[in-house]
């Protein structure tokens, strides 16, 4: 059998890889994902000024008016994710900005996704109250405690925290959109396996070439209740024993492209999840039950250091839920 060895260079290098080949999982996937059409896609920015100030925003919409935000707003059909981002960053704030990282992804299941960035200001002039308008009233660099600011809602301060932390020391390289096609809302799963220090065997999908497991996520309401974890259950649940110990998914990173095949905003979430063995266990890994799916030893020492790095805690962008 061979390996997936170019495969899982390119996503642990935040190059991505191309979908190629179908995916697994139930239901089929159905019609290309469009934005405003059962999906909906949302990007936030936390930026710092040279004086570590974080850039806020002052909201106009009636319901949440004179409150203070980061900046954020949803995505628009055929546009980039970093092109949504670098837009409501300049509709709200007054600034263009650069993104650096990928921060977070939040879920409300697949449906709906938030993609956080640390990015940095590159221009602009900075919004005042002359200049409000439907998107925002002002935007100010805060240097202070948020304590004293109505905020819309505070699920904004561990986005603070998190961005703080990456500031201080990088978890995780720097994480960033690759234009990639993608039809449909699907994991591409790297699904490790580590028994005891330095071994480590990879779930391989052999169908077809050697490559990674891709599966399709559901955007009914019976599948979005409980989240892209559940697509994740699906796959492993069908080719291994019951009960399978799976760890956190962290995410490597995203492909979207837009204006995709068909004119599809789908995306690909590359993800990395650890499957723990039994009690103190130290032999190979559950037998698979489905014969398209077999568990690759990796012998590379480079390699496997790579991925045995990035499974430590804080190795990859956290998923929310």
């Amino acid at each position: 059998m061979g390996d997936a060895s170019e495969e899982l260079d390119a996503l642990l290098s935040g190059r991505g890889w191309d979908l190629g080949g179908g995916s697994h999982g139930t239901p089929h996937p159905g019609d290309p994902v469009r934005l405003g059409s059962g999906a909906c896609y949302v990007v936030l920015a936390v930026l710092f000024n040279d004086e570590d100030g974080v850039l806020l925003v002052q909201e106009a919409k009636a319901e949440c008016r004179g409150t203070w935000y980061l900046p954020a707003g949803r995505m628009e059909p055929g546009e980039s994710v970093v092109g949504a981002l670098r837009r409501e960053v300049k509709e709200e704030t007054g600034l263009e900005c650069e993104p650096l990282t990928l921060l977070a992804l939040e879920e409300r299941g697949p449906a709906w996704l938030r993609f956080v960035f640390l990015a940095r200001p590159t221009g602009g002039t900075l919004k005042t109250l002359e200049d409000a308008d439907a998107e925002s009233l002002q935007a100010r660099w805060w240097g202070g405690p948020l304590d004293p600011l109505p905020l819309r809602a505070p699920d904004i301060l561990p986005l603070l925290e998190l961005a703080a932390r990456y500031r201080r020391s990088p978890p995780h390289p720097p994480t960033l959109p690759q234009e990639l096609p993608c039809a449909h809302l699907c994991l591409r799963l790297l699904v490790a396996f580590t028994p005891c220090p330095g071994h480590l065997w990879v779930l391989l999908d052999v169908s077809g070439p050697p490559r990674l497991p891709v599966v399709a996520c559901g955007t009914h309401p019976t599948q979005i209740r409980r989240g892209l974890r559940l697509p994740l259950l699906g796959l492993l649940g069908g080719c291994l024993p019951p009960d399978p110990r799976i760890g956190p998914m962290g995410l490597l990173g995203l492909q979207h492209r837009a204006g995709g095949p068909g004119g599809a905003d789908g995306v690909c979430l590359n993800v990395l999840v650890s499957l723990r063995p039994p009690g103190a266990g130290e032999g190979p890994p559950p037998e698979s039950r489905h014969p398209a799916f077999r568990w690759w030893r990796v012998e590379e020492e480079g390699l496997r250091g790579r991925i045995l790095q990035r499974l430590r805690e804080g190795g990859t962008v956290p998923i929310r839920s």
